[in-house]
């Protein structure tokens, strides 16, 4: 994906297209829930912008529907975000968790299941438990 960030309403759709694959914007709209709904030509215009950014691609037409899919995946759009984050402080890692944790957005029991699972998955690498064939 082009280096271009992307809006909150902007990534919402995007999310409708992970979920559902390849569809048109009448679906998308008719798939957001019944708050979150907005005119068919907000949606219509937020696709294009995610075409025009590189995050979704037209596929075909059916009729009047163009038919889009997502163009990166949703790992690495989540990827960048993390790189971004990571960014506004200094790269540190530390930072940001130490951040997180004044803000109370992630307590010390967070942190202890997060580390458990890295170790977990860390033992699990060690005892051959990928397999690369």
């Amino acid at each position: 994906m082009k280096k271009a960030r992307l809006s909150m309403a902007e990534a919402r759709i995007l999310g409708q297209y992970w979920k559902l694959g390849t569809r048109s914007v009448r679906e998308i709209l008719e798939s957001l829930p019944e708050e979150e709904r907005v005119a068919y030509t907000t949606v219509q215009t937020l696709v294009y912008r995610l075409e025009q950014k590189g995050a979704l691609r037209k596929v075909r037409k059916i009729g009047n529907a163009q038919l889009f899919e997502p163009a990166i995946d949703e790992k690495e759009f989540r990827g960048g975000l993390i790189r971004d984050l990571l960014d506004l402080f200094g790269g540190s890692p530390r930072l940001l968790v130490s951040n997180l944790l004044e803000s109370g957005t992630i307590t010390l029991k967070d942190l202890r299941v997060l580390q458990n699972a890295a170790q977990g998955a860390k033992s699990s690498r060690g005892r051959g438990g990928k397999n690369h064939a």
